[in-house]
């Protein structure tokens, strides 16, 4: 029996989990770390803490699983998206990571959308300038912290930090380095175009790979570390939703999932290239070579619910673990309670400015409707829905280009809820299934490390040879609508915010 192990860099936490060759999660383990907000808007995460809960987490599934390290034939790698990682020509880690929810690149993409041109921007990239993605964050180091960036000798992406510390390589893939709008995505290759109108060295960037190569072995200082075997190969990996999609069974046309963590992700397989010339979602190269993924990106969906649970239901909280059960379960009890449309009562999810589809860093959380018959349960029951209403927007502009599917996998912590798989469905008015293994990127990471070190034959092989699908939810007709009442209105709230979303942006203040 071969074993593989695949670690996820997560934005709260890393999960590394040990499979065998069948699917089977022999061993899981799981450290959390802190996010940092210096300011408003700004969000960022030491690289320090990824790699302890790495050394923390390895060792701790080939001790639970009772397998040897020589048994392990490879690992894979998946993580949080877009993250900036600034190292010294000693590997020395700068400064903190500024991650991928971050929104204080504003002016650094209006800069490269000016010297790109959006078009020509859109055609490379397949993305407009997004103050998530990378390659602003770049800029504005080399703009408000000079004396980094003439340090700065090397840029990975967070999981590939990770890959460094194992392996001592600089690499990167295809689908994590999509995101950073710095490469040719049709050609898959970094844009020399764009790099040199930016005037940023490539020699800093990371090799690129596919996500099933492999990119190097275990260090004998990271063995030592870790607990693996010298020598143990290494693959790509993926960014964390593209691993999604290897470790759902999205690697056809036609298949597509949706998750619901920190952020939200409606995530479609596609063997062609398709771009929204809006840049409303992403186009990124598929963790399947030769293939390409259309996916949205809320940026606080699960967020929004963790929010509104830890500063309004510290009584649920306690009274969950006096019973020695999750907190959401007790949460979903009473959001199953409200009535749908919680009482007249809507909720606009961008806790953290919005990427898909309104594009607004600027933009901020709404309750529409609040009145003094609201309880907390009724807000409770807004958020979910708010957060179900983004993910309605971005469903219909996917089906738009061309890239349609009936039937959307259940990943992430919000679909272990039946609750909400059961109000996706309604809202969006396609089948929600979930899947008996519940690893999503790690164990999609896992898969690409199967095919690197020859354990199976493809991407595709490997996901025939460990998925399997568990139980489906159908769209209610009364259900849907009943929220497509509520829908409208929505849609509407955000329009008609705009300038004040901006006029608050403006104003000086402690949170800035």
């Amino acid at each position: 029996m071969s074993y593989l192990i695949g670690i996820d860099v997560g934005t709260s936490g890393t999960k590394t989990v040990l499979f065998d060759e069948t699917g089977e999660a022999r061993a899981s383990a799981t450290m959390e770390y802190p996010l940092y907000q210096p300011k408003n808007g700004w969000a960022e995460q030491d690289p320090h803490d990824w790699w302890n809960a790495v050394c923390k987490t390895v060792p701790d599934v080939i001790r639970k699983s009772g397998v040897q390290a020589a048994e392990i034939k490879g690992v894979g790698l998946s993580g949080q998206m877009h993250g900036l990682v600034m190292l010294t020509k000693d590997g020395e880690v700068i400064r903190n990571s500024i991650i991928w929810c971050d929104g204080r690149t504003g002016d650094e993409c209006a800069y490269i959308t000016k010297t790109i041109g959006k078009e020509r921007l859109v055609e490379l990239s397949a993305n407009p300038a997004l103050t998530g993605f990378t390659a602003g964050k770049i800029l504005w180091v080399r703009n408000n912290e000079p004396q980094n960036y003439e340090r700065c000798a090397h840029i990975l992406l967070p999981k590939d930090y990770i890959r460094y510390m194992l392996t001592g390589e600089f690499a990167t893939e295809v689908s994590d380095a999509s995101g950073m709008n710095l490469m040719d995505i049709p050609a898959r290759t970094w844009s020399d175009e764009i790099l040199n109108k930016l005037e940023i060295d490539q020699s800093m960037l990371g090799r690129l790979y596919e996500s099933c190569e492999v990119t190097g072995a275990i260090t004998g200082e990271a063995a030592k570390l870790t607990g693996l075997q010298p020598g143990t190969p290494v693959v790509g990996g993926a960014g964390d939703n593209a691993a999604a999609a290897v470790g759902t069974g999205v690697v056809k046309q036609g298949k597509a999932f949706i998750t619901i963590g920190t952020s939200g992700v409606i995530f479609a397989h596609s063997e062609r290239v398709a771009i929204d010339p809006e840049g409303r979602v992403h186009t990124f190269c598929a963790a399947v070579p030769g293939a390409w993924t259309v996916m949205s990106c809320t940026l606080a969906a699960g967020l929004s619910l963790k929010w509104y649970r830890d500063h309004f239901c510290k009584a649920e909280m306690e009274a969950a673990e006096g019973m020695g059960v999750d907190s959401y379960l007790l949460l979903n009890e009473q959001i199953a309670r409200v009535p749908i449309g919680a009482d007249k009562l809507i909720f606009a999810p961008y806790l953290m400015g919005e990427r898909s589809p309104i594009l607004d860093e600027n933009a901020r959380g709404v309750f529409l409707g609040l009145s003094a018959r609201h309880t907390k349960y009724n807000l409770l029951r807004a958020v979910m829905e708010g957060v179900t209403f983004s993910q309605k927007e971005c469903y219909n502009i996917l089906c738009g280009m061309g890239v349609p599917f009936s039937e959307m996998l259940a990943t992430g912590g919000g679909g272990k809820s039946p609750l909400w798989r059961q109000m996706i469905a309604d809202v969006c008015g396609c089948n929600v299934t979930t899947l008996k293994t519940q690893e999503g990127p790690a164990l999609g990471a896992a898969i690409l490390a199967g095919v690197g070190a020859g354990v199976y034959g493809s991407v595709q092989q490997g996901c025939e040879a460990v998925i399997r699908t568990g139980t489906v939810q159908k769209p209610v007709t009364e259900n849907s609508a009943e929220y497509e009442k509520y829908y409208r209105i929505y849609r509407e709230i955000y329009p008609g915010l705009k300038e004040q979303f901006r006029a608050l942006a403006d104003m000086e203040g402690t949170g800035d």
